[in-house]
């Protein structure tokens, strides 16, 4: 059986490497997959406390499947607003929306 440790190690490594890419990418679909990398070490955490901690229990479990339902929403409405920064200036460059104030 795999300890708890390594899949908090894991998880520690997506969610780091999440931040990184969240504060040094310029392009808006880099950091829309870095906020998907922090949300996927959550959900790893809530899944393995589940199970180590009350592993009869369910609750890490739905809370997991309804953080991914939210995630999947929330990636849903970025896209959608890149396409649309897409369609008016021609870049997702994060130093390029400054061009949507005029």
């Amino acid at each position: 059986m795999i300890h708890m440790e390594y899949y908090l190690i894991v998880s520690a490594i997506m969610f780091f490497a999440g931040i990184y890419g969240f504060f040094t990418r310029r392009n808006t679909l880099a950091i829309l997959i870095s906020i998907e990398l922090i949300l996927n070490a959550t959900d790893i955490n809530f899944a393995v406390f589940n199970r180590f901690l009350f592993p009869g229990g369910l609750e890490g479990y739905f809370f997991a499947l309804f953080s991914i339902a939210i995630s999947a929403a929330e990636t849903a409405v970025a896209i959608a607003i890149m396409i649309n920064i897409y369609r008016n200036i021609r870049s997702i460059q994060v130093n390029k929306l400054d061009e949507l104030k005029w």
